[in-house]
C-alpha cells in the first residue's frame, strides 16, 4: 500500500498522484487538507523522512510569515503549526512501507517504491 498526503490543487501532487496510480500498488489518498495528520502522526511521517520539522514547513505561505516567521519555534511548535495549519505542510507526501518521501520531483518516489 502507498499513501499520499495530496492536495488536489497542486500541480507537482497531481502529477505523482497520476505516477503513482501508475504503479501495480494500490494508493490510498489522503487529503490532508481536510484530514490533517495529528501531532503524533505528523511526528512520525518526520521521523520516516529523517527530516527536521522545518524542513517540512512551507515557510513562504502567508500563514507561516504572517504567525510564525522570524519566531524561536521548537519543534514541538513547528509540528503543532502544521497540525493547526496543514497547508503549511509541504507537498506531496509519499509513505511506502516505513520510507518515506516529499515527492518534489515526482520522480523522488521511485526511491521508495
Amino acid at each position: 500500500m502507498i499513501t499520499i498526503f495530496h492536495n488536489p490543487r497542486c500541480g507537482k501532487s497531481r502529477d505523482c498522484l497520476t505516477f503513482l496510480n501508475q504503479s501495480q500498488e494500490d494508493v490510498k489518498i489522503v487529503n490532508y487538507l481536510l484530514h490533517p495528520p495529528t501531532f503524533d502522526e505528523l511526528n512520525k511521517i518526520i521521523k520516516m523522512l529523517d527530516i527536521e520539522p522545518i524542513e517540512l514547513v512551507r515557510k513562504k505561505e502567508s500563514i507561516w510569515i504572517a504567525d510564525f516567521w522570524g519566531k524561536p519555534l521548537t519543534d514541538e511548535e513547528i509540528v503543532h503549526a502544521m497540525v493547526l495549519n496543514p497547508i503549511l505542510i509541504e507537498r506531496p507526501i509519499v509513505i511506502h512501507g516505513n520510507k518515506a518521501v516529499i515527492a518534489r520531483p515526482y520522480e523522488k518516489v521511485k526511491a521508495i517504491l
